[in-house]
């Protein structure tokens, strides 16, 4: 068995049930997989996700909404929650960079972060509480770009939409976000994202309603098989 070695053994009576992952959203296609392979070989566990911007579901934590695991987008919303005792000893699991969202073709010819400040160019940028928000302010500053988006989202999939319906013509979102996009989007890279690369904790939650499974689920998301999954969809090994 791949995932409850932590908890003893399979057939634990701990090790079932229902398992709550509180996940950003820019983990939704990796963590979708993952937790069907982790459901595959541990049979009597069901993986339930709740998958939004981090400091969303940091906030959710702090209110007493039920979950076992939290996986943040960046240290700082998983530190939110370690300090008001919710969590302990995360981890970092993956890395995930930025990049320039564009239609497929990049008809406006964005090759790079100064060309976001055309005023004739619309963008998208997630607001500066969730990671992918601060990991673009930190980008534009280091670039020395100044640029007045025409929408703040909530989270890294809705800033994508925004491109997606046609709405933007550009969003500074996540490398693996394009990649989940397929062909419709087409990400451009550039050299400032190295210095705003986000590293994502993971931790079982203390007061996790099945905390054998919460740690068993940490434990894999550690494993060779799921760094294979997650760097598949674009993530970095930390």
């Amino acid at each position: 068995m791949l995932g409850l070695t932590a908890c003893g053994s399979a057939g634990d009576d701990d090790a079932s049930g229902h398992l709550t992952v509180f996940a950003a959203a820019s983990l939704t296609e990796a963590f979708t997989q993952i937790g069907e392979d982790f459901e595959d070989a541990n049979p009597g566990v069901e993986v339930v996700f709740s998958f939004a911007g981090s400091a969303s579901l940091a906030s959710q934590i702090a209110q007493g909404a039920p979950a076992d695991v939290f996986a943040s987008a960046a240290p700082a919303n998983m530190d939110s929650v370690v300090r008001s005792g919710y969590a302990a000893d995360p981890e970092t699991f993956a890395r995930n960079r930025l990049v320039i969202a564009v239609p497929e073709g990049d008809p406006d010819g964005i090759t790079g972060l100064a060309d976001l400040a055309d005023p004739g160019l619309k963008v998208a940028l997630c607001a500066e509480e969730v990671p992918c928000g601060a990991a673009a302010r930190t980008a534009l500053d280091a670039a020395g770009v100044r640029l007045t988006p025409v929408t703040y989202e909530t989270d890294v999939k809705a800033a994508l939409s925004k491109l997606g319906l046609g709405e933007v013509d550009a969003a500074l979102v996540y490398r693996t976000d394009t990649e989940a996009a397929g062909g419709a989007v087409h990400g451009v890279e550039f050299p400032e994202s190295d210095s705003a690369i986000n590293d994502y904790p993971i931790a079982a939650l203390d007061d996790a309603p099945n905390p054998a499974v919460a740690e068993a689920f940490v434990d894999y998301i550690r494993t060779d098989e799921a760094l294979e999954v997650l760097t598949a969809h674009g993530f970095q090994a930390p």
